[in-house]
């Protein structure tokens, strides 16, 4: 791209494509920015800062050195089997926990082989896993050799990552009845694979009613209203104000009472929230529990908790409404492996979608137990957990279906670090780092947000037309809105100086609202990002003081 000036009304365009669509546009006007400008020394002073992207710049090492590690175990157990140039065998199972402990004692040198170790051992002190089992698992697993069996998920790795979660989304709390697990590629999928089951089951039809509580992640606006959904939304929002200037980013009671609608079929929430990244309130999360008791018992929720390790003592709402929730959580984030491809589904036994389908008209039962009748005999006690899994490989490829064993080895060791102090001291350090990066935003945007012990802080919506009421009063505000398009801050933020944000209104937020991720730059980037993000709103602010002279 090489135009840089445009019209309100091209602005105006502009603000209509997704905002991770919108991003490109901003990068193409940072780079040209800084093409263009002809000294080393001014170019440095233009660097382009893109927070416009939530993928971290950290990861998680210990967990990755103890996979590596596992590695050669594995390849040696092949190697014992079958050796003849390049070519090994299949890993055994019969004395694989004796073959692995001889090999951590003889290896002490090699990296991630103690981590390896601690892994393996708290597996089958929490677990209570059979030796030779899990080892064969884990060994037989990153090697790659065979399709995924059980489809849904291995055996060990969904009882580990099942304990994972009950750690860090049900705060050691977990429900009672059991939580089945189906392990995707990424959270992603997982979306994907729920709406197009929900649809293919009957339990959600084109046209319904849904619900989004928003702000929120932006596939969950854009996915409804595909030509195949073209569902009726309605938005729950996140609407009410600290103070003057000041968003609280909290639901309203009123807002929260839509959901009494029995029309209403489902309800979709990011929660920790993206991009206010807070907490769902347990105000909240007690009224939704008491519409569902009273007003609307088959609601679905759809919960999408990526966000959770960075709230202390995060409880996701699957853990309050268990039988109406399908839980997504993805490892992305949290450990630095967008590029892993990591998430899983979460389904309690006992749910309203599996009884749901039992009550479906006899017609509607006749097309499902033809569309899975190739798989059982049975195909109406099929649950859902396992339909999600047909129906991610168009039924037909249930056989070869499930995630790949190396990533679910890796998912596995991720969750067992997690459990031991190492990952627990982990978590805490990259709380503090988002932490850190709001408070320099903060400090250089000269902005208040309200205090909140919920907050996730991996990223942060500023809403700057509600700074300029706060700073300068309601007209200050009503000029930018008769002179401006929302999403021209972002286009002077690109061109000026080389910052790229999302716009807000592009997750169904205030319009004049811009989203900052506070996860993949370096700390004093976000210093800088908010200086520029002053410098801006102050360029607006003389304007409108030239404008009354």
């Amino acid at each position: 791209m090489t135009k840089t000036t445009f019209t309100r009304e091209e602005i105006q365009q502009y603000a209509q494509l997704s905002p991770f669509e919108l991003k490109n546009i901003f990068i193409d006007l940072a780079e040209q920015a800084q093409a263009d400008k002809p000294g080393q020394k001014e170019k440095s002073s233009r660097q382009m800062l893109n927070a416009g992207r939530g993928n971290p710049n950290w990861i998680a090492t210990g967990p990755r050195e103890a996979f590596y590690a596992l590695g050669y175990f594995a390849l040696e157990e092949s190697r014992r089997v079958w050796t003849a140039d390049n070519l090994g065998g299949m890993p055994e199972k019969h004395g694989a926990y004796e073959r692995f402990d001889t090999f951590v004692r003889r290896h002490p040198d090699l990296p991630g082989i103690e981590l390896l170790a601690q892994c393996v051992q708290h597996g089958i002190q929490r677990f209570g896993f059979d030796k030779d089992e899990w080892v064969h698992e884990l060994t037989d697993g990153i090697t790659g050799d065979n399709y995924p069996v059980p489809d849904r998920m291995l055996t060990h790795a969904e009882q580990v990552v099942r304990g994972y979660l009950a750690d860090e989304m049900f705060d050691k709390k977990a429900p009672a009845d059991n939580l089945s697990l189906f392990a995707t590629e990424g959270g992603t999928a997982a979306m994907c694979y729920i709406f197009d089951s929900l649809m293919k089951n009957g339990l959600l039809k084109k046209g319904d009613k849904i619900a989004l509580m928003t702000p929120v992640f932006t596939p969950y606006i854009e996915i409804p209203e595909l030509d195949t959904y073209e569902f009726d939304v309605t938005y729950i929002s996140a609407s009410k104000f600290a103070e003057t200037g000041v968003r609280e980013w909290r639901y309203p009671e009123e807002e929260v009472a839509k959901l009494e609608d029995p029309e209403i079929k489902l309800v979709c929430l990011v929660n920790p929230s993206n991009p206010p990244s807070l907490a769902l309130s347990s105000r909240v999360a007690n009224q939704i529990k008491e519409i569902v008791a009273r007003k609307n018992p088959n609601l679905l929720l759809v919960t999408d908790d990526v966000y959770g390790t960075f709230v202390p003592g995060f409880r996701s709402i699957a853990a309050d409404l268990p039988r109406n929730t399908l839980l997504v959580y993805s490892y992305s984030k949290h450990y630095g492996c967008t590029g892993w491809r990591l998430g899983v589904i979460g389904l309690h036994d006992d749910n309203v979608i599996d009884e749901r389908i039992a009550q479906l008209p006899q017609e509607e039962k006749d097309r499902l137990n033809k569309r899975y009748g190739s798989l059982t005999l049975e195909p109406e006690k099929i649950k859902f957990i396992d339909r999600l899994v047909a129906d991610s490989r168009q039924v037909a490829l249930n056989h070869t279906a499930g995630l790949s064993l190396p990533q679910q080895v890796m998912m596995a060791l991720f969750s067992l670090f997690d459990m031991l102090e190492e990952g627990q001291a982990y978590k805490e350090k990259i709380r503090s780092i988002v932490h850190q990066r709001l408070d320099l935003l903060l400090e250089g945007a000269q902005m208040k947000i309200h205090e909140d012990p919920h907050r996730a802080a991996y990223y942060i919506e500023l809403d700057l037309l509600a700074e300029a009421e706060r700073v300068h009063g309601k007209d200050f505000a009503s000029f930018l809105e008769k002179n401006y398009e929302p999403v021209d801050a972002l286009f002077r933020l690109a061109q000026q100086t080389g910052v790229v944000l999302l716009n807000g209104g592009g997750f169904e937020g205030p319009t004049w609202s811009v989203r900052v991720s506070l996860a993949n730059l370096d700390n004093l980037d976000y210093l800088k990002i908010g200086h520029h993000l002053r410098s801006i709103f102050n360029d607006y602010a003389e304007e409108w003081q030239t404008s009354k002279a």
